[in-house]
């Protein structure tokens, strides 16, 4: 009878540490919200556009794989379109092939939460992935204009990759754009003119930045390139989208 107590006793306290062990892990848990475009159309040339596969496939796993739990948002909610050249074989890479075969987060991304919905205060960061979607309607969206101006105000990162800056282009804190006097990267002109659509996006993201008092700076094209300055985390294009990701969990790792 005691030693049947005795295991008892055991188990018990086995399974109390490790329900309390799985709590502090929950607690510690940090949770990142990816805010993708709804916008599709390409300007005038007929052509879709939307978001870029690898800016939030190689971001997205970078986090998901360290333990970060990730909440995706898009302004109208529901399937985001995606570019449907960065679904194309030549834009392919080891994280884009993962989400190619990852049918519960394709199911996620079907699923996204409207933007009008979403809270800062149930996360500890934001990110932003690119394509040319962003240009049109996160420059302008309300909703995630006062989102990103509430995560920066409450101390918290904001990060963006390739085109998704110009999700900042009409952020404002204490009167000031948020990019004045910071480092800060983007899409770069030449970038965008060897892609053709200089003559079709509504602004140069290079400009626009610059124009708010942003210092921009940039790699060679295509190169991998991101820039940090306090809270705001800005990568120049697609390939810098994983150390985007890299610079924001070491933000949220040093955060206690």
């Amino acid at each position: 009878m005691k030693h049947t107590k005795l295991v008892l006793l055991i188990a018990f306290t086995a399974l109390s540490f490790a329900a309390n062990a799985q709590k502090k892990h929950t607690k510690q848990m940090k949770k990142v919200l990816f805010v993708l475009t709804s916008h599709e159309k390409l300007g005038d040339t007929g052509e879709k556009t939307g978001f870029w596969i690898e800016e939030f496939a190689a971001p997205y796993y970078a986090l998901t794989d360290k333990g970060y739990e990730v909440t995706v948002a898009s302004p109208l909610g529901g399937q985001p379109p995606i570019d449907p050249k960065s679904d194309d074989k030549s834009a392919a890479t080891d994280d884009t092939k993962r989400y190619d075969a990852d049918t519960a987060v394709q199911n996620k991304i079907k699923n996204t939460h409207k933007l009008s919905d979403i809270d800062q205060k149930d996360y500890d960061a934001v990110f932003y992935p690119g394509g040319h979607g962003p240009m049109w309607d996160l420059a302008t969206d309300k909703n995630s204009i006062a989102l990103i101006e509430s995560f920066y105000m409450h101390n918290k990162p904001v990060s963006f990759v390739c085109h998704a800056p110009a999700a900042l282009k009409n952020v404002k804190v204490n009167g000031d754009y948020l990019v004045k006097g910071k480092k800060v990267t983007g899409f770069s002109n030449t970038e965008e003119e060897a892609v053709g659509l200089t003559n079709v996006v509504p602004f140069l993201l290079e400009d626009v930045l610059k124009q708010n008092g942003g210092e921009y700076s940039k790699g060679e094209d295509w190169s991998v390139y991101a820039v940090e300055d306090g809270l705001l985390i800005t990568g120049q294009n697609p390939a810098s989208s994983k150390l985007v990701a890299e610079k924001l969990m070491a933000q949220l790792s040093a955060k206690k």
